[in-house]
């Protein structure tokens, strides 16, 4: 749980405050100069609400080139980072020929397989000799080929499930998944801070939708038990099914989900659950196989299991496990089974190749050296960013880690100021995270050196004392030793 001062809140509103203003007397001015011009738009609707076109114009313009920088090669430890110019205040970002090389530290490139690996790679290109780019089809015409059926029982396998069926989106898993399992005279309790993947499954649903307080089993407790007296709204009827939602690995915070307790609350109530481990699976775990292995929790007790193959795996697509007679429902009825084309062969071959590294079936320990050395760099990253007085959000053991940074005028600052030192960040601001909440997040991959860590290390550790942000005093031997 992220605490603020009076101070920071203050200070932080008032900046957005400013920006608003400026931002206001910016549209006046130019209604007032440029009032010959005609705003009538023939009856058309404008195409974004008043307040988005807003807020993109007035803020994010400004800042936009710490966005969506492109780069030009895999997301390894290290990218080229494509360099950009303006000549209108960020409104228009131009592409040059020149790159940088950065230290990159926010792809989910978990365990390192997103660029060429030894065992994987030799794998994909054959498969794409074999079975061509894309199958050109749905799952249940010309989709499946026998990679499609090897990877789902692998994955079920994996995840201690006794079947499973796969995605070519991890989003379109969640958003199409979640309609298909609850309906009308449903009930859905989500997480307060789960992925905008998950909120729009849950609204497309049909069914009711009630939000707990982020990782608060008793909060959830006492929801179901309200719940479960007062039935459905109007008619008291007992509702058709509850199904409670939460994620792994929560990917702007780092945190993991308190899934034991949760697990034991909707058992007492009788309430299905629904884990999104997209950042969890492949990445955490003796061996890798997500929250459930961390946290002693038995995966016959979570009804349906969601990962995808974007993180840890570096490929693409998503899988839902459970059991048998839920994946044949799901087959038969889930949209992005029957209509959208299936992954493609060389894309489900990557995965295929990528697990078996992980559970040594290649004939090396490779899988074993890739979980261990992300677990201790994730956890020597945290620590010594705490050391030097950053405010620091993230469990032990997750490779994800938001630096606090509050102030939006800090965001684009700490941003460019790193990529001027070559380590590429990524912030993150509203609507992303609340107003108060600006941050950058922080993404360790098996494939950084300790070499790798230090040099980012010296470089925020500068960077945030230039704008501003640390919170707490830094250890100066500290300091001194990674200078």
């Amino acid at each position: 749980m992220v605490r603020l001062t009076y101070l920071t809140a203050l200070t932080t509103l008032i900046g957005y405050g400013i920006f608003f203003a400026f931002g206001l007397l910016r549209d006046l001015f130019r209604k007032l100069f440029d009032w010959s011009e005609s705003d009538d738009h023939k009856g058309y609707a404008p195409i974004c609400p008043a307040f988005e076109d807003f807020y993109t114009r007035r803020i994010y313009h400004r800042i936009q080139d710490c966005f969506g920088r492109p780069i030009a090669s895999a997301p390894d430890a290290w990218i080229d980072v494509v360099e950009r110019y303006s000549n209108d205040n960020n409104k228009t970002l131009h592409r040059t020929t020149q790159t940088t090389r950065c230290l990159n530290l926010g792809s989910y490139n978990y365990l390192g397989f997103a660029a060429g690996d030894e065992y994987c790679t030799p794998r994909v290109i054959e498969s794409l000799n074999k079975y061509s780019p894309t199958t050109c089809s749905a799952r249940v015409d010309a989709g499946t080929t026998k990679l499609h059926s090897e990877l789902e029982e692998l994955i079920a396998r994996f995840v201690g499930k006794p079947a499973a069926v796969t995605f070519g989106m991890g989003y379109v898993t969640n958003s199409s998944i979640i309609p298909a399992l609850v309906g009308e005279g449903g009930l859905i309790i989500s997480d307060s801070l789960n992925h905008n993947s998950i909120v729009n499954g849950a609204r497309a649903s049909g069914a009711a939708v009630l939000v707990f307080e982020h990782n608060s089993p008793s909060q959830l407790e006492d929801l179901l038990r309200e719940q479960m007296v007062m039935g459905q709204p109007c008619t008291g009827k007992p509702w058709k099914k509850i199904m409670v939602i939460l994620e792994g690995i929560y990917s702007m915070e780092g945190e993991f989900c308190k899934l034991p307790e949760i697990v034991a609350t909707c058992k007492k109530y009788k309430a299905y659950i629904y884990l999104d481990e997209a950042h969890s699976i492949g990445a955490v775990g003796k061996s890798g196989r997500g929250v459930c292995e961390l946290l002693g929790v038995d995966p016959a007790d979570v009804d349906i299991m969601m990962g995808t193959f974007t993180k840890s795996f570096g490929s693409c697509g998503g899988y839902i496990a459970a059991s048998e007679e839920i994946i044949q429902y799901l087959k038969y009825t889930c949209p992005a089974h029957l209509y959208a084309t299936s992954m493609s062969p060389p894309a489900v071959q990557q995965v295929l190749s990528a697990i078996k590294v992980v559970l040594a079936e290649d004939g090396s320990n490779r899988g074993a050296k890739k979980l261990a050395q992300i677990r201790e760099s994730s956890n020597y990253f945290r620590s010594e960013l705490k050391k030097m007085g950053f405010v620091v959000l993230g469990d032990n053991d997750s490779p994800i880690m938001s630096i606090m940074l509050y102030n939006l005028a800090k965001l684009p600052a700490f941003s460019r100021e790193c990529l001027r030192r070559n380590v590429a960040v990524v912030i993150v601001a509203y609507p992303a995270t609340p107003v108060l909440l600006a941050r950058a997040r922080i993404c360790i991959s098996a494939s950084h050196t300790r070499e790798d860590l230090i040099k980012g290390l010296k470089v925020i550790s500068e960077v945030g004392g230039l704008v501003g942000a640390k919170c707490f005093p830094a250890e100066p031997e500290k300091i001194q030793k990674l200078g």
